[in-house]
């Protein structure tokens, strides 16, 4: 997660220059402003719009984003805001409004999903969210009537839908002692007929992706696609792990109908967190005299992973030099941690999502995303 003051720093520059993506000024919302009107379809397939909550005296719009990390540091915090407030008529809304096409495999570094509409439905459901989760990506038509430009930001509005408080959700994302609640004293303060102390500070998190214009072309892999044979010995040294890194092993075979279902879907999640402390190895279970067609099939696969080879017929020897334990019947896929501590074990066709938030539980935090590891290992 990027550091406060850098990050302060950031939002007064970029709102000092035109906006990017089609937003025509990063001029904030003026308090006082009407609720800008929109008709979003929500995670819930249904269409919503500002009379849904007509009969809220406070009405709080949130952006997010799926794939932010800062964004989703604050998803159980407006699940709580949205449960505190229930039964004083509170609504809380939240908007997903980057473009999903403008979102490549390599941002998706801290995430287990994109931004599209099924993505948000994804994260909706994995972490229960309890409020109205709208999706405006294909144009973002709707952050730019709020002038919204980062992820996560809310806006803040009366009994007569006028904007009264708009920034941060807080002042600290790993929620200190000191932490300032600047959104939830505005709601304390508007349903006492107050005004908020604090009408607005500077949101900070990741730049909104506004519009079809923010849409990026995806460049072929450009790593090479090789196989090579194992011996057990190198089995078994995989299986100590000797990358230093999380290590991802995919047991398959080309004639295996689930394994060759689940590879490109292995592909791009060595895609998203290769740049990270991550490898990941493929292993054959084809016999030796199949080389030319598992490689064919990695070359179609655009298969650019350590890719390995059973480098005798006899697939139980093979399987057992690796661990006798895991099962001898493909798909097999196995986490393991730098030390080679199993952390995931799977034997046929894998759960994506579960995979994927099993790397990202154990894949440390770095300077620019603290607290993603806590939340992914949090259920």
């Amino acid at each position: 997660m990027r550091r406060n003051f850098f990050n302060i720093v950031l939002v007064l520059l970029l709102a000092s220059v035109p906006m990017a993506w089609g937003q025509t000024s990063a001029k904030p919302l003026a308090i006082g402003s009407r609720l800008p009107d929109f008709s979003l379809t929500g995670t819930d397939g249904v269409v919503h719009k500002p009379s849904d909550w007509s009969q809220s005296p406070v009405l709080v719009i949130a952006f997010l984003c799926n794939h932010c990390t800062e964004s989703q540091v604050y998803e159980a915090r407006l699940n709580l805001m949205s449960q505190r407030y229930a039964d004083k008529g509170v609504s809380v809304v939240a908007i997903q409004s980057s473009n999903p096409k403008a979102v490549t495999e390599k941002d998706l570094a801290w995430s287990d999903v994109g931004d599209s509409l099924a993505d948000m439905k994804e994260r909706a459901a994995f972490r229960k969210f309890r409020f109205p989760y709208l999706y405006d990506g294909d144009t973002g038509s709707t952050a730019q009537a709020f002038r919204a430009t980062v992820a996560p930001s809310v806006f803040i509005f009366d009994k007569d839908r006028k904007l009264r408080y708009s920034g941060r959700i807080d002042s600290d994302p790993s929620e200190g002692p000191a932490t300032k609640h600047n959104a939830s004293d505005a709601v304390d303060e508007l349903l006492s007929d107050k005004p908020a102390t604090v009408a607005s500070t500077p949101a900070v998190g990741c730049r909104l992706r506004l519009g079809p214009d923010a849409a990026v072309k995806s460049s072929p892999d450009a790593g090479t696609v090789s196989v090579t044979l194992a011996t057990t010995d190198a089995l078994s040294a995989l299986r100590r792990n000797p990358t230093g890194k999380l290590l991802l092993v995919n047991f398959y075979a080309t004639w295996c109908g689930p394994c060759v279902t689940e590879f490109p879907d292995l592909m791009a999640t060595n895609r998203m967190y290769r740049d990270r402390p991550f490898s990941f190895t493929t292993v054959s279970s084809n016999v030796p005299a199949e080389k030319a067609e598992v490689f064919a099939f990695l070359q179609k696969m655009n298969a650019t992973t350590n890719n390995l080879l059973y480098g005798s017929d006899d697939t139980y020897a093979m399987q057992d030099a690796f661990d006798p334990n895991v099962g001898s019947a493909v798909p097999v896929t196995v986490l393991l941690s730098s030390r080679g501590d199993v952390l995931f074990h799977e034997q046929g066709e894998i759960d994506l999502m579960e995979i994927r938030r099993a790397i990202l539980a154990h894949l440390p935090d770095d300077p620019e995303h603290i607290g993603s590891q806590k939340y992914w290992a949090s259920k």
